[in-house]
């Protein structure tokens, strides 16, 4: 009975994933696709909705492949100060709220609501409300 409700919770969260959820990162698509799977089919599906969202964020992360190199570029010609952060740069680590220039991610990216920085030489961008990096931009 419980393998029975577990797969047909799963198979139920998958198919509430909207396909939005592509274009977001790892951490914002676990975030979103945990809460969708909550909303649709409680505990189980929260955790179902969890791992998918986070698969399916990996996958798109938020920049579109053809994005990426153009956004590399354009951070590069900004010359901004780059941030030392003394932790691993890792996307999920938090960022200080004082002490680093956040500028807003230019439409022409297909980002909105994201924030950039540069730390450790490298760009990153930011979810603003947490400060929470989502994605490393090589």
């Amino acid at each position: 009975m419980k393998i029975k409700l577990f797969l047909t919770t799963a198979l139920f969260a998958t198919l509430l994933i909207p396909a939005g959820a592509q274009a977001q990162g790892t951490v914002r698509g676990a975030e979103e696709g945990a809460e969708q799977g909550g909303q649709a089919a409680g505990p189980l599906g929260a955790i179902v909705g969890g791992a998918v969202g986070a698969a399916t964020g990996t996958v798109g992360g938020i920049l579109g492949v053809d994005d990426r190199p153009r956004f590399r570029e354009y951070v590069v010609r900004q010359h901004r100060p780059s941030y030392r952060y003394s932790e691993e740069l890792r996307v999920g680590a938090v960022l200080p709220e004082s002490g680093v220039t956040y500028d807003d991610v230019p439409v022409e990216y297909h980002a909105p609501g994201y924030r950039y920085t540069y730390v450790n030489e490298r760009p990153v961008l930011v979810e603003p409300r947490t400060r929470r990096i989502v994605e490393i931009i090589e």
